[in-house]
């Protein structure tokens, strides 16, 4: 296991001490944890620090808050976290996952399966009666001749509204510095193409997203899997032997809630890497398609945030968070801007503009908001059912991430459980699961399992969590 790349915050170093006193059973599930005035006084430390490190061990499911009262030790621990850093082969390697991974996504597609093996959210999650009045009324206004007004850049009121959402979240992004796309993986895609040619390495993490390894593959692009923490995301020094032993010619990384890990990676890290890459002149695409369903008081800023320099190309979307199906996100390159809008304009031409320009007004009438913070909250409570059910019917050795945001959770299942073998046996049970090899270019993991908890927790929900539990152990 790699060393840390920094020294814990005191918050982080309280929040890990009461969640050790938790796991061995000094607190026990209904005690009550001393006040905060109380614990600042006998830690001899700010409130706000006690408050950070309870707010965590909430985040975490290990204390509940009650009204008037103070904070309790769960009813039930939750299972333990995973604590490995990954020690990937750090040699390049040819991509060749395609076959894998669509074997495994054919499932997800069926509608008489229970979806824990999906990438997306459940549709019923959002306001799509409202999303669907606001493009009725916008169609039967819209300028015939806007289909080629803004074709290679897209919309600029749409541009306007997502610019002024960076600058309420304290990023100077300007709407002529967005390329708006079909989706966030063509903004990768396009990020992709703008800084690679076909034989060059790309650093990812380990595990990472599937679809970034499908990307890799179908451009002729070679994968560096870097050491990746479940917590915290790639481990910089690990990331700094590769920049200098094997001059990838970028990397693709995901800062905010990791697909399929969870992991955050803290700010202080984000600005470390952004400096690391600038010294290498390295670009970083940076996939931040989850980055508003965060769990806490504020969105975690994107690595773009430190960027001195137009090397972060940074890659975002509403369908995980607004509009699945409508196929609407969009990149802010950088320095790259020229080349990603000019491969835009020789390749997809542009996206929908009944859906641009049905966005655009949904978000300048207002209601975004209101609507992420009640998805943030459901994607919270689910997140703790699903760990309760892990708890309740997986085995005891099996350890799940805790993650501060998005709809993933990642297990290690116990040595002896193979995730592809749970995966067929759960799969004739009408249950999907995304197994750890397909998140490695070299099919690692094979203990790994990503589950969805972004689907409205219920009977069938629950039921398929023990049916899963009980395969798992046998």
């Amino acid at each position: 296991m790699r060393p840390s790349t920094r020294p814990p915050t005191r918050y982080e170093a309280l929040a890990d001490e009461i969640a050790a006193s938790i796991r061995a059973g000094t607190l026990r599930p209904g005690d009550r944890l001393p006040s905060v005035r109380q614990t600042a006084a006998s830690r001899d430390v700010n409130p706000s620090t006690v408050f950070q490190a309870y707010y965590r061990l909430e985040a975490r499911g290990l204390i509940r808050a009650q009204a008037r009262s103070g904070y309790y030790v769960a009813a039930a621990a939750p299972p333990a976290e995973p604590e490995r850093t990954s020690e990937p082969d750090t040699d390049s390697i040819a991509v060749d996952v395609g076959e894998r991974v669509f074997a495994i996504l054919k499932a997800t597609m069926r509608r008489d399966v229970v979806p824990l093996g999906s990438a997306f959210p459940s549709p019923l999650l959002f306001p799509l009666q409202r999303l669907a009045k606001t493009m009725a009324a916008t169609v039967q206004k819209l300028d015939p001749r806007a289909s080629v007004d803004h074709l290679h850049q897209g919309n600029l009121a749409l541009r306007r509204q997502i610019a002024l959402r960076y600058l309420v979240d304290g990023l100077h992004v300007d709407a002529d510095d967005l390329v708006v796309t079909n989706g966030a993986m063509e903004a990768l895609h396009l990020g992709l193409a703008a800084v690679t040619r076909p034989g060059d390495a790309v650093a990812v993490e380990s595990p990472t997203f599937y679809a970034a390894l499908q990307a890799l593959e179908q451009r002729g692009l070679r994968a560096i899997e870097v050491a990746t923490h479940p917590r915290e995301g790639v481990e910089l020094g690990a990331l700094a032997e590769v920049l200098e032993r094997q001059r990838p010619a970028a990397c693709w990384l995901m800062t905010n809630f990791q697909n399929p890990l969870g992991s955050l990676m803290p700010e202080a890290k984000k600005r470390e890497l952004v400096a690391l890459l600038a010294r290498h002149d390295t670009p970083l695409i940076e996939d931040d398609v989850y980055g508003e369903l965060y769990f806490g008081a504020r969105r975690p800023p994107p690595s773009k945030a430190y960027d001195e320099h137009g090397l972060v190309l940074h890659c975002s979307s509403f369908s995980k968070c607004l509009a699945p199906g409508y196929r609407i996100g969009w990149i802010a390159p950088g320095r790259y801007l020229q080349t990603v809008a000019r491969l835009k304009l020789s390749t997809t031409l542009t996206a929908s503009t009944p859906a641009e320009t049905a966005l655009a007004a949904y978000l300048e009438h207002g209601g975004y908001d209101r609507h992420l913070r009640k998805l943030r909250q459901t994607l919270a409570a689910q997140q703790e059912a699903m760990l309760a059910a892990i708890a309740r019917h997986f085995p005891p050795a099996t350890r799940a991430t805790r993650p501060y945001g998005g709809y993933f959770l990642w297990l290690e299942l116990p040595p002896g459980v193979d995730a592809m073998e749970l995966h067929r046996r759960a799969l004739a049970q009408s249950i999907s699961v995304a197994p750890g090899p397909v998140f490695s270019s070299r099919a690692r993991f094979e203990h790994g399992l990503r589950l969805n908890y972004g689907h409205p927790w219920d009977e069938r929900i629950e039921a398929a969590m023990a049916t899963l539990g009980h395969l798992a152990g046998t």
